[in-house]
């Protein structure tokens, strides 16, 4: 039986779209993020459901098919809705244009719903109209033909997700995960999507964009990494860092250590610096009350105006603004939030 449309529910519920040729893969992505995700007494914070153009069989890439209970009707129902990727869109991906079936389906979407896209899920909001006059990403193979399909969507091809607030999208595969745990974060805090992080053994932030990887030629292989470098970083984010002192962890010279580290970052190391230092202010401002000087000298940024500065440029608010936004809505808060590339920059200090 279907879920009645006007029922009172007390979490935000998510409906995943699943079309024919679906990757099984990325229809699992918002089941996994989303359904670990709890309130601090272990209740669940979202509720997920799948439905297909028409309850039952949908064929999937791989050599099996999934069974889904509801139709179409469901997506009525939806605070936030997914699609997924599928190889299968038709003229869809091939004339930028909706089958009657499907846009029939999404004419149950409410307005005000908040749409996902996943990989090539871009191309049924993009054929919808959803995504006319907005950033967007998918799959860097992609991104070409996507542009040329849909010329009034501002494609960004080097971003791992655009978040255009009730409108988000990301590029391949992972990318969906990182998405995912963006919204987590959006919605109810760092902590919350850590957490969530820390339970699917995935980065709780992925820095850099997916033009990092795009096939390029091979490197020489390295006998050295620069992970002990950035564990002895986080450590020390209150603290001055200089180059020298990064280099001297992995008893690298500057140039080869700032080298190697743009190569498996995707930053430079004062960019990543700030990145880091910008989400540890993030977390005191969400989880304390300490004052924004107190807040500025824990994350490394040492005075409460250059913590403005990087706040300010990473999420598109002040410290204070922040703060207040997600304390006067959480849970369920809508933050202004950076794209799945980190828009903070500066030098080591």
């Amino acid at each position: 039986m279907e879920p009645s449309v006007h029922r009172v529910r007390p979490v935000h519920r998510v409906v995943v779209l699943a079309l024919a040729g679906l990757l099984p893969f990325e229809l699992g992505i918002p089941h996994r993020i989303f359904g670990r995700a709890k309130d601090p007494a272990g209740r669940p914070l979202y509720e997920i459901l799948t439905c297909g153009l028409a309850a039952g069989r949908v064929p999937t890439d791989a050599d099996f098919d999934i069974h889904v209970e509801h139709g179409p009707e469901l997506l009525a129902t939806a605070d936030t809705v997914v699609v997924p990727a599928s190889y299968e869109l038709g003229p869809v991906h091939d004339e930028g244009r909706l089958t009657p079936e499907l846009a029939a389906a999404l004419a149950h979407i409410r307005p005000g719903t908040r749409l996902v896209s996943i990989c090539t899920g871009g191309y049924v909001l993009a054929a919808a109209g959803f995504l006319d006059g907005r950033r967007a990403t998918t799959h860097w193979s992609a991104a070409g033909h996507f542009q040329q399909t849909f010329p009034a969507v501002l494609v960004d091809p080097d971003v791992l997700y655009t978040d255009d607030g009730d409108v988000l999208t990301s590029a391949g595969v992972a990318a969906g995960i990182d998405l995912c745990l963006h919204i987590v974060r959006r919605d109810h805090g760092a902590a919350v999507a850590n957490d969530v992080a820390r339970r699917t053994v995935v980065p709780p932030h992925r820095e850099g964009g997916q033009a990092q990887f795009i096939e390029r030629p091979v490197p020489q292989p390295q006998r050295s990494a620069t992970t002990a470098a950035r564990a002895w970083v986080l450590d020390r984010l209150h603290e001055p860092l200089r180059l020298t002192d990064l280099a001297r962890q992995e008893a690298m010279s500057v140039r080869t250590f700032t080298r190697r580290f743009r190569e498996e970052s995707g930053l430079s190391p004062g960019e990543w610096i700030v990145g880091q230092r910008v989400e540890r202010a993030r977390a005191l401002l969400e989880q304390t009350d300490l004052p924004m000087e107190h807040v500025a000298r824990e994350a490394g940024f040492g005075t409460a105006q250059s913590l403005r500065k990087h706040v300010q440029a990473a999420l598109g608010v002040s410290p204070t603004a922040y703060r207040r936004t997600f304390r006067a809505a959480a849970p369920g808060a809508t933050l202004p939030s950076p794209d799945g590339t980190s828009d903070a920059a500066g030098s080591v200090h």
